[in-house]
């Protein structure tokens, strides 16, 4: 052979390793849920188990459950909630790896913000905490429950924060086409969300200016209706993601001032639900079964069969239907509102959608309830 030349099988094994040598990811990547292989998600739903799960793991406390489309339940996540090349790690540390001027918008809201955050301290604004960040193509809204969480993008890097190891917390990540982004700035306007880091770039802005208006003014007015020039107390709208997938958005303001799951989610829904809330707080709602609506305080807890824990150790708030449909199974609502008196003249919402998998594993974890009017215990 001629010095200088390949072999047609040579040449092959040259282009192929090329190939794979291509750096993937970085700001080429769509802007996405991700799961902990890395794949781009329409959606998944992650449960951090409470600190008191795990064996003897060293990692107590930052272990999680899993479940994404094609799922058929959960399953034990590959890492760790710090980890960034696990399914949270991977998703929000998509803020930090961006180049400074590259063209996403995100914003972080918290009523607990993290060390550093700017905003209101006390938390006045809504009860909502949560994550945008899209690009001009598409991005993710993730609704979750841990306070100071996540740093803001100045930290330059993805941790999760101490304060929310030892409760449950839940998580729902949901990616969307970029025209979705304007509705969901709507939503976020009636909630009032607690803002501590943002950036909106103009050519975002133009796009969803109402999730401008959410970054630029930090507290704005709520959202108003069409209809009327009052400001809009609460609204429910449809919110499809990139892969087709219908969710329900439920957002209240504070002038809204009643309980969100039994005046409105289960009888909007037509559903009776069990409800998991933080309880340790004061003005605690008890399970309802009023105008026709049977809303349930869970105590007792078991998600995935990982043995069973108290409500009170589990800081989620969601919500799934005792009953699955004949089709299409039950509903389930992830959120970041609780059941107490002070909540109901606060902004907050959940996240709806009827799916039999999600269903099945969400009523799995049910086990024991609050009886209607507080009186004693019942099989949930």
């Amino acid at each position: 052979m001629e010095e200088g030349k390949r072999s047609p099988p040579a040449m092959l094994l040259f282009l192929s390793l090329l190939i794979f040598c291509v750096p993937l990811g970085g700001d080429s990547s769509p802007i996405s849920c991700y799961n902990d292989q890395g794949d781009a998600v329409d959606w998944y739903y992650m449960y951090k188990l409470p600190k008191g799960h795990g064996g003897k793991s060293p990692h107590r406390g930052e272990l999680y459950l899993l479940m994404e489309e094609g799922s058929e339940g959960w399953t034990n996540g590959t890492g760790t909630v710090n980890d960034t090349t696990a399914a949270l790690g991977r998703t929000v540390g998509q803020l930090y790896s961006q180049g400074r001027n590259s063209e996403v918008g995100y914003i972080l809201y918290n009523d607990q913000r993290p060390t550093g955050g700017v905003g209101d301290p006390g938390g006045r604004g809504g009860h909502t905490k949560g994550v945008v960040l899209l690009d001009k193509k598409q991005g993710f809204w993730l609704i979750h429950s841990t306070p100071h969480f996540p740093p803001a993008r100045r930290a330059g890097r993805y941790y999760y924060p101490d304060s929310g190891v030892t409760n449950g917390q839940n998580f729902l990540c949901v990616t969307f086409p970029l025209d979705r982004f304007q509705t969901i700035g709507e939503q976020l306007q009636i909630n009032q969300p607690n803002v501590y880091d943002c950036g909106v770039p103009a050519a975002l802005a133009a796009a969803a200016p109402a999730l401008a208006a959410v970054c630029e003014i930090r507290h704005p007015p709520p959202a108003r209706t069409a209809a009327s020039a009052k400001p809009a107390s609460n609204r429910s709208v449809t919110l499809t993601s990139q892969g087709g997938a219908e969710f329900i958005s439920f957002a209240k303001g504070a002038s809204f001032n009643n309980d969100l799951y039994h005046s409105w989610v289960a009888p909007s829904l037509g559903s009776d639900l069990l409800v998991q809330f933080w309880i340790r707080s004061s003005g605690i709602r008890p399970s309802d079964c009023s105008l026709g609506w049977k809303v349930l305080d869970i105590e007792v807890l078991n998600p995935g069969q990982t043995g069973p824990f108290k409500t009170s150790q589990d800081h989620s708030k969601w919500a799934v239907s005792p009953e699955g449909a004949v089709s299409g199974g039950g509903w389930v609502c992830v959120g970041d509102i609780n059941r107490n008196k002070a909540e109901e003249r606060r902004g907050g919402g959940t996240l709806c959608r009827r799916d039999p998998a999600v269903w099945k594993a969400y009523r799995a974890a049910a086990l024991q309830c609050q009886a209607c009017g507080g009186g004693g215990t019942v099989q949930c």
